[in-house]
């Protein structure tokens, strides 16, 4: 993951500033050298004539700025919009659930609030985790830092300890992006859509390689998959879009539908 690696708090109880707080402690070595980056080049451009030390100290304040920006989006997202209220996945689900499956990389932000949202279904927590595949650096150090969230069953993505026909929903929420490979994460929906009963439903959310993200991240955006990656992946194994819906600008929720064709 980059700077907007997402929070892995989901205790009942979330302070004002715990998802930002969590961003930064994550990701703290890539804002301790911006930070360097824009003292080594601010003293730089006060030895440069004036030209070039404009241009240097423009180029410092668009880094500076985004940096700021990315800060500011992720504590809205994370801390102060509804996005960890999950009550609307009842309403985007053609039943409840009698089985389900949270799907995480290694961080799992939304097991506990499933759990309430469906407090009479069975529930189960796969870890995905595969440190070939997800190389950011970031996430690896989230793992070491972040204790919370229920257990969970370590699993291969390609080759998830469900029986065939399973379940009725997997819950895929900030997860797949880290499955850098389009081809891998082809094999990981193929996968998916094995377990899951017919009718079944994936509940997709991640952010976009989008403009929205752009303004918001900047070069960090491209750490996301664009729309056209996540409907190759669904469509690639068998899954029908739904229905797609927007939680704030910069999160993006796809409703799959397994359509079981083999």
């Amino acid at each position: 993951m980059t700077s907007t690696t997402r929070p892995a708090n989901t205790t009942s109880v979330r302070g004002k500033y715990d998802g930002l707080l969590e961003i930064i402690n994550y990701n703290r070595g890539f804002y301790a050298l911006t930070v360097l980056g824009v003292v080594v080049g601010v003293v730089i451009a006060t030895l440069l004539p004036r030209k070039p030390a404009l241009l240097l100290t423009g180029a410092i304040a668009v880094a500076a700025g985004w940096i700021v920006v990315s800060l500011l989006v992720s504590h809205y997202v994370y801390d102060r919009s509804g996005l960890y209220d999950l009550r609307w996945m009842r309403d985007r689900l053609p039943r409840v659930p009698r089985s389900w499956v949270n799907i995480h990389s290694g961080l799992d932000q939304t097991s506990e609030i499933l759990r309430s949202v469906f407090p009479y279904s069975n529930g189960q927590i796969l870890d995905i985790y595969d440190p070939k595949e997800m190389t950011e650096p970031s996430i690896a150090r989230a793992r070491e830092i972040s204790s919370h969230g229920p257990k969970a069953m370590q699993a291969d993505f390609r080759k998830l300890p469900l029986a065939d026909s399973s379940c009725d929903v997997v819950f895929l929420i900030f997860a797949a992006h880290e499955i850098r490979q389009r081809t891998s994460r082809a094999e990981f929906f193929r996968e998916v859509s094995r377990t899951l009963a017919a009718g079944g439903t994936v509940v997709l959310i991640e952010h976009l390689r989008d403009l929205a993200n752009f303004l918001a991240f900047g070069p960090g955006f491209l750490h996301f998959q664009s729309r056209r990656e996540w409907l190759y992946a669904a469509t690639s194994a068998n899954f029908r879009l739904q229905e797609e819906m927007t939680v704030t600008p910069f999160v993006h929720v796809f409703i799959l539908v397994h359509e079981h064709v083999y």
